[in-house]
């Protein structure tokens, strides 16, 4: 028969761990049919250990342990249906008068019973895993996972040392964590080359995830025979007694190691590491403590995959809301160019890495690590050919790009994101070489033995070939990592999009506007060249002069420009109270002249022209003939609201000069008589009693809207009062609806400097009534108008739930409240933090308000 070549380190990764013709010492084995009928083969202590003479294979199982042994065996065969999970049967008496604790399983049509003396009973050792998993269930970061489990293993197990060995994307091993005896050097934080475990020793990790090593010295037990009639070896690939290779009881013995346990860490199907212990003499794990050691490794599996998928979902969330926000952040941007450069930052953060660079319009801009400038072009050149409009990646970046080898300490690997359709404007996220930040973490003094196959198999060696492996380059990109990049390309291309397409709409928009408001001035220079000429024609009496004449065409004209800039200013209204305090200022001549008094009244564009007129004319006529013209004369003029919200507006003269009825109507008794009844549907009425005279006009609500009344400043105490007030009730929640992230802000920050800080913010009248599903505002500051609509099916809810709230707006006129609405309180923008304080305060119930 040809002889298998020799194994070693140039072939060990093909060495037939699996079928290695025996078996440790410190238990024995027997191989049956598949019906565990006829033993078949046995290990060659097997007489000896369990004190049977005579011949063994071809014989009854039940011949060679007795009946009873037999049936249970057969009975504990039963309950299991893989080979990974062989069937457990504790403190077996044999009739040779010992006890065995038995592991038996079907693999490959053999059933193979293993076979170690009993240890003591398995309660003690699943209570205390069971403990330890008490202890690690609650834990929510990996590093503390890590390190407590590492910690409480030693304690249970009593291992030398304990290591959380990691295996990377490239197969290559990291110690994650480590608990130790004082004495011994650390391996924390070392690597080790993925050739240290072979990928046969992996694929067994797998399918067995206990692997007990009692002796590295151990002398081989054979199995008898070690071939079949068939020539076909026994496959041993879940026996726990099988043999070590001779490769890694050497590396164990290069570093003073005794004996040795793994349990397998199987992440998603996928071996993630190894709980790895050493001890530095033998050591034999009865099986009641293995079969403890698996639980607790399947345990800590399923933890750590939950806390990663925990993590991956906290970080999908977060770039998620990171690149919510710069969608909506750039919406706004003026130049798109600067805003995507200004958030180099944030990008950054986004994805681990050391640097970022950002080719846009063929600028370069970068931070952190990164390439040297003169080497971009060539850079940009190669990623121009590979991304091909999608994310590309390359952990091994001078692989693609040999001149990159001459930056590879700062930039070995990179993750490009293109940023256009076009190949051309690129974000670029770099990592670093990654053996610059390791360091040797154990006693650079320490030697190790070697053995016949060199000194390769020491930590120290293998992690020197572990440092030439990783050489120029850096952590490879994950696949989270890549589906992040990806998820930045769409954020980045649909906002360059959206702004293409703004700017062409803004264009065609501003066209248009450009025209009606070309349109609209002809309208109104017409319309104010035709009222001027009116008033310009009107005939004048026989009596007045020219002086006069000019006078009164001079005031007429003025109080149209007032009007007119009101119009202009206020966005087409303004407030009564402002009109009245302009055209009747220049007559105050003392205290208590002139009292005005009435809610606060805004009139649209139409009715605030109209009554610019009007109350110019009763002003100068009051000041020429009225109480206004001589000392202690009195004018009062008071408006109300009717039912209807209707104005009624009375305008009262007294102690002046006896009062008579003109004899003929002049151009401003026509305009006082008949412009409100006229332009705006409403009423004018005038009586010439001789006391004084009086005026009573109409205008009807639809031409005016009502608003909170503008307060005075107010007292330096009343404010403080009303301060101390929300310092004392911080717990009051205030919903905020505002289109506008910057006004947003703005407001939140006032009610935060006032202690306000349960602030809960809506963009949209959408978002605003789920917040509201889940959230009893106490009370609330709605924006009316919103980019896309308004807030009234907001207020319309707030009101069914009694939830007292203000209307905002930058509008000059407020004619979209509805009817029902038109007592709410109106502030205006932009906010003067006072009066936003002063009207919430008033806003919230009084168990809310300080004591």
């Amino acid at each position: 028969m040809t002889s298998e070549p020799a194994v070693n380190l140039t072939n060990c990764d093909r060495e037939p761990i699996q079928i290695p013709g025996s078996i440790q010492p410190h238990g024995c084995l027997l191989a049956c049919d598949a019906s565990a009928s006829v033993v078949l083969r046995h290990s060659a202590n097997l007489a000896q250990m369990l004190g049977i003479s005579g011949e063994i294979n071809n014989q009854r199982l039940q011949a060679v342990l007795g009946d009873e042994v037999a049936h249970t065996l057969r009975n504990a065969l039963a309950r299991t249906r893989e080979g990974s999970r062989p069937a457990m049967t504790f403190g077996v008496q044999l009739p040779c008068g010992r006890a065995f604790d038995v592991a038996s399983h079907l693999f490959k049509g053999t059933v193979i019973l293993e076979f170690e003396p009993a240890g003591a009973s398995i309660a003690e050792p699943i209570e205390l895993t069971r403990t330890l998993i008490a202890q690690l269930r609650e834990i929510d970061q990996t590093s503390k996972l890590f390190r407590d489990a590492a910690r409480f293993v030693r304690a249970v197990l009593g291992y030398h040392r304990v290591m959380i060995y990691q295996l990377g994307s490239d197969g290559a091993g990291k110690v994650v964590a480590e608990a130790k005896r004082g004495d011994l050097e650390s391996f924390m934080g070392q690597y080790f080359p993925a050739s240290d475990i072979p990928q046969q020793a992996r694929a067994l990790y797998l399918r067995n995830p206990i692997r007990v090593i009692s002796d590295v010295k151990l002398k081989t037990v054979a199995i008898v025979p070690v071939l079949d009639a068939s020539g076909e070896p026994l496959d041993l690939s879940y026996a726990h007694l099988r043999s070590v290779s001779p490769i890694h009881c050497e590396y164990l013995s290069n570093m003073g190691v005794g004996a040795s346990m793994s349990i397998s860490v199987i992440v998603n199907g996928e071996l993630w590491g190894l709980i790895a212990c050493h001890h530095y003499a033998p050591r034999t794990l009865a099986m009641a403590q293995r079969v403890a050691a698996e639980m607790f490794g399947e345990f800590f599996s399923l933890q750590v995959e939950t806390l990663r998928s925990r993590q991956n979902l906290e970080a999908a969330v977060n770039v998620h809301n990171a690149l919510d926000a710069l969608l909506r952040d750039a919406n706004h941007a003026m130049d798109i160019e600067a805003f995507f450069q200004s958030r180099l930052s944030e990008f950054q953060a986004l994805i681990p890495c050391d640097g970022i660079g950002m080719s846009l319009q063929g600028r370069w801009t970068c931070a952190g690590l990164t390439p040297p400038r003169a080497a971009m072009p060539d850079l940009l050149s190669l990623v121009q050919t590979f991304s091909e409009g999608r994310t590309w990646a390359s952990h091994r970046l001078s692989t693609v790009h040999p001149l990159a080898s001459d930056y590879a300490s700062d930039a070995s690997g990179v993750l490009v994101i293109p940023m256009s359709q076009q190949p051309r404007d690129y974000l670029m996220l770099f990592r670093k070489e990654v053996i610059e930040t390791l360091e040797w973490a154990g006693d650079p003094n320490k030697t190790y033995e070697s053995g016949a196959l060199g000194d390769r198999l020491t930590p120290r060696k293998s992690f020197a070939i572990w440092k030439e492996t990783v050489h120029q380059q850096c952590a490879p990109w994950s696949e989270q990592d890549r589906q992040f990049g990806e998820a930045v390309r769409t954020a980045i291309v649909e906002v360059a999009l959206h702004n293409s397409e703004l700017l062409a709409s803004e264009r065609s928009k501003a066209e248009v506007r450009q025209r009606v408001l070309n349109e609209e001035l002809n309208h109104r220079v017409k319309n104010i060249l035709s009222l001027i000429g009116a008033l310009v024609s009107h005939p004048t009496s026989e009596s007045q002069t020219l002086k006069d004449y000019v006078a009164t065409l001079k005031g007429r004209i003025h109080a149209l420009s007032l009007a007119h800039d009101q119009v202009v200013r206020g966005d087409g209204g303004g407030r009564l109270a402002m009109l009245l305090e302009a055209e009747l200022s220049p007559y105050r001549t003392s205290a208590g002249v002139i009292e005005l008094s009435g809610p606060n009244v805004i009139l649209d564009a139409r009715a605030y022209s109209v009554m610019a007129l009007v109350l110019h004319e009763l002003a100068t006529n009051a000041a020429k003939y009225g109480a206004l013209s001589r000392a202690g004369g009195q004018l009062c003029v008071s408006w109300t609201l009717d039912a209807g919200n209707a104005c009624d507006i009375t305008w009262h003269e007294s102690a002046g000069p006896v009062v008579r009825a003109p004899t003929r109507k002049g151009f401003g008794t026509v305009l006082i008589d008949r412009s409100i009844p006229f332009d705006l549907g409403g009423t004018s009425r005038v009586e010439y009693l001789p006391e004084g005279l009086r005026g009573y006009f109409r205008i009807p609500a639809r031409h005016l809207a009502v608003a909170e009344a503008v307060e005075a400043a107010q007292p330096a105490d009343e404010l403080e009062q009303v301060s101390a007030g929300f310092a004392a009730r911080s717990d009051a929640c205030v919903l905020i609806l505002e289109d506008q992230l910057v006004i947003a802000v703005g407001l939140e920050q006032i009610l935060n400097d006032a202690l306000i800080t349960d602030v809960i913010t809506a963009s949209s009248e959408d978002e605003a009534l789920r917040l509201l599903g889940s959230r009893a505002p106490d009370a609330a500051i709605l924006d009316i108008n919103l980019g896309t609509g308004n807030s009234i099916c907001v207020a319309d809810e707030l009101l069914r739930r009694g939830i007292p709230f203000l209307f905002a707006t930058g509008y000059g006129d407020s004619v979209s409240i509805p009817q029902h609405l038109q007592q709410v309180s109106v502030i205006r923008k932009p906010y003067d933090a006072s009066a936003i304080l002063m009207n919430l305060h008033k806003l919230l119930p009084p168990a809310l308000q300080a004591p």
